[in-house]
């Protein structure tokens, strides 16, 4: 039974099929494509789990591609990268990517990192809120809908995940390990530059006015607060 298709998008063939032999010796199923243009192609017709993308290609490079991918797809998507440093990983991620890994990688690395973005389990605990409202803001778990000022706004899993943590846990400050556990998994929880990126682009589609949050606020040296209407600052 296969665990997943994954699309490896590779300018390096010896790269795509060390990557292929690993991957389908755990399970999964692999598409290969060798250039953004070729990735964007291929993902309407193969529609693949998860993405592993390359962040350094000829042509389409892996930030517009993954740009590209973002404007209409919410597939899961990892970059892989020689680049270690923070503003590249900023980079990524504001792009849409869910992850960034460092090239060289170990095997069990890369693995785990697949597990924990290609995850759908809520991010909430079980009887958490089902729904939440609010001035302009309508947000159902259970059918994954925002609506902001009654339009609806799409907003990418590892989004929806983030936000559905921390309006679970309303009115109480969540330090950045814990969301990060919560919502990328147990191997997290030195990454705070996720947070900054992801909580950045949910207040973008959340507030009314980003730059003055209402409901997604910052607690300095500990991590986010959500706060409910009936909620005083």
């Amino acid at each position: 039974m296969s665990a997943g298709k994954i699309l490896v998008v590779d300018d390096d063939p010896q790269i795509r099929r060390v990557m292929k032999v690993t991957l389908v010796g755990h399970s999964y199923e692999v598409i290969e494509a060798r250039t953004g243009e070729e990735a964007l192609e291929m993902v309407p017709q193969v529609t693949p789990n998860l993405i592993l993308l390359d962040m350094n290609m000829p042509g389409m490079g892996g930030l517009e591609t993954c740009r590209t991918l973002r404007s209409g797809s919410d597939i899961p998507v990892i970059i892989l990268s020689v680049r270690n440093t923070e503003k590249d990983k900023v980079a990524a991620l504001d792009a849409g990517a869910d992850d960034y890994v460092t090239k060289p990688f170990s095997i069990e690395e890369l693995l785990a990192r697949i597990r924990a973005t290609m995850r759908r389990s809520p991010s909430g605990p079980e009887g958490g809120p089902r729904s939440f409202s609010a001035p302009g803001v309508e947000i159902d778990f259970e059918t994954r809908r925002l609506r902001v000022q009654g339009k609806e706004v799409r907003l990418t899993p590892k989004e929806f995940q983030l936000l559905r943590y921390l309006v679970t846990h309303a009115g109480k400050p969540v330090s950045h390990r814990e969301l990060l556990q919560a919502v990328w998994g147990p191997d997290y929880g030195d990454e705070p530059e996720y947070l900054r990126v992801f909580i950045n682009q949910l207040r973008k589609k959340v507030e009314l006015d980003p730059a003055k949050p209402r409901y997604i606020l910052t607690e300095p040296w500990v991590g986010y607060r959500f706060q409910g209407p009936a909620e005083k600052e």
